[in-house]
C-alpha cells in the first residue's frame, strides 16, 4: 500500500445539529478514521463519532489504591520496623494516626493519575497538527465545526469522499496537506 500524499479532507459545517449528523453519516459509511472539531462541546458528537469508553476512571483508581496502599506502608515501615519508638507505652501499630497521610496520599496520587492519563489518552502535548495547515480551521474556535476524516482510512478515495462530505452539506472541503 502506498502512502497518501495529503493527510485527509477537512469538512466545515455552520451548525452543530449539522455537525452530528454528517458525523452519523460518515460512520455509518463506514469510515473509521474520522474526528470531529468544535468550539465547545457538543453532547451527542460522541455518539455519533462512535467513540468507545475511556479507560481513565480505571486508572485513576488504580492510582488512587497505590496511593493509598503506599501511604499506609510507608508510615507502618517508618514507625514499626525503621525506627520503632514507644511513647507513652502506646502500640507499635497504631493505624488511626496513619489514616490524615494515607488519605491525603490517595487524593494526590489519585489526582495526578488523572492529569497525567488525561494527557496521555488525548496524545498531548500536540504541539502540531496537520491541520493546522488549513487556514480555515482556525475558525474552529470561533463559529464554524469540522469533520475530518484521514486518508489513512481504509475506505478513504480522495474525489468519492469529497463528494460524499459535500453531499452531507459541507459549507466547504478542503485537502488537509501533511
Amino acid at each position: 500500500m502506498e502512502r497518501p500524499t495529503i493527510w485527509g479532507l477537512l469538512a466545515e459545517f455552520d451548525s452543530p445539529s449539522a455537525l452530528v449528523a454528517a458525523a452519523a453519516r460518515v460512520r455509518e459509511a463506514g469510515y473509521k478514521r474520522i474526528d470531529a472539531h468544535t468550539p465547545f462541546p457538543v453532547e451527542e458528537l460522541g455518539a455519533a463519532l462512535g467513540v468507545k469508553p475511556t479507560i481513565l476512571p480505571l486508572l485513576v483508581l488504580l492510582g488512587g489504591l497505590l496511593g493509598c496502599v503506599g501511604g499506609y506502608l510507608m508510615q507502618y515501615y517508618a514507625s514499626n520496623i525503621d525506627y520503632p519508638l514507644n511513647v507513652g507505652g502506646r502500640p507499635m501499630h497504631s493505624w488511626p494516626m496513619f489514616v490524615p497521610i494515607t488519605f491525603e496520599l490517595t487524593v494526590l496520587l489519585g489526582g495526578l493519575t488523572a492529569v497525567i492519563g488525561m494527557l496521555a489518552l488525548n496524545g498531548l502535548p500536540m504541539p502540531y497538527h496537520p491541520l493546522f495547515n488549513v487556514p480555515r480551521f482556525a475558525l474552529a474556535t470561533r463559529d464554524r465545526f469540522f469533520l475530518s476524516i484521514e486518508a489513512r482510512d481504509r475506505l478513504f478515495e480522495r474525489q468519492e469522499t469529497a463528494r460524499f462530505l459535500r453531499e452531507l452539506g459541507a459549507r466547504e472541503v478542503s485537502e488537509v496537506a501533511r
